[in-house]
């Protein structure tokens, strides 16, 4: 019992949802798509250094 309730809900939400339609930028959205030149490649240090691969290979060849 009480599951009526709650589907209602659901449904009333998803059709909301469904036609909802926000305002888009859509000048903001060609230059995201298009690329621009303040993209900047992420630096080193966020890639992994040579010694974490290092410390597998010895743990995978059993060192």
């Amino acid at each position: 019992m009480g599951r009526g309730r709650a589907k209602a809900k659901q449904t009333k939400v998803a059709r909301e949802l469904k036609y909802f339609s926000p305002n888009t930028d859509l000048t903001a959205l060609q230059r995201e798509l298009h690329g621009s030149s303040s993209y900047t490649e992420p630096d080193d240090a966020t890639a992994p250094s040579d010694d974490e691969d290092d410390d597998y290979q010895q743990w995978a060849s059993g060192r």
